[in-house]
């Protein structure tokens, strides 16, 4: 059986006051972020899915909402797999430098880059996310395309996986970006294949430079 699962990370996030809002509830799209939505709508207007799969957070089904409006014969599949990655940073603001991230409070929890420390092991993301991605292969069929919206790290790690590379990474360094859609080809539940798209290249800001490493981001 050969399927192609398209994991599509969200677009931008409303986020006025800067804080790493992992799992927290209530983090909607921006104004750019719906416009990103409605690209990603257009994108896969014409695409033969088969299988919607989404994050249960609120910025994930935003930005599904397009998408399945132009599939309306597909349900929508609500997966805890394929939330964001937990992170003991979450609901923290580290400053415009990210100078509190050095606070000697926070130290202990930086102990550790290759777990890492301060959350979620990246191997835990890889075999939740690689199992929804079976179950959502198998649920488009053979020959069908699934399309899962989630977020950046579990995307990422996820490639990273497939592509036999070290977890461990730069995340400035990740192919990832908003609205962006990595295309996993599956046979027989053995990923062949890994293509990457960004349909809304246009809308996605430029990245703000870090002076500090800022965890989970």
């Amino acid at each position: 059986m050969q399927s192609v699962v398209h994991l599509v990370r969200h677009g931008q996030v409303h986020n006025p006051d800067g804080i790493l809002y992992g799992r927290l509830p209530g983090y909607g799209l921006s104004e750019v972020g719906r416009a990103m939505a409605q690209r990603l709508g257009e994108y896969f207007a014409d695409a033969e899915l088969t299988h919607l799969r989404c994050s249960p957070l609120q910025r994930a089904r935003e930005t599904m909402a397009p998408i399945a409006e132009r599939h309306p014969e597909l349900e929508i599949v609500t997966d805890e797999r394929v939330i964001e990655a937990a992170n003991y940073f979450e609901g923290s603001n580290f400053g415009r430098f990210n100078e509190k991230l050095l606070l000697p409070t926070n130290l202990w929890q930086l102990r550790n880059p290759l777990q890492p420390s301060w959350g979620e092991p990246y191997t835990s993301i890889v075999a939740r996310v690689r199992e929804a991605m079976g179950d959502a292969a198998r649920a488009a069929g053979d020959g069908g395309q699934a399309l899962i919206v989630m977020h950046e790290l579990p995307i990422w790690i996820s490639r990273l996986a497939a592509e036999g590379r070290p977890l461990v990474h730069d995340p400035r360094k990740r192919q990832c970006r908003l609205a962006s859609v990595t295309s996993f080809t599956l046979i027989d539940d053995r990923i062949v294949a890994v293509d990457y798209a960004e349909p809304a290249a246009d809308l996605v800001p430029p990245k703000k430079s870090r002076v500090l490493f800022r965890p989970g981001s």
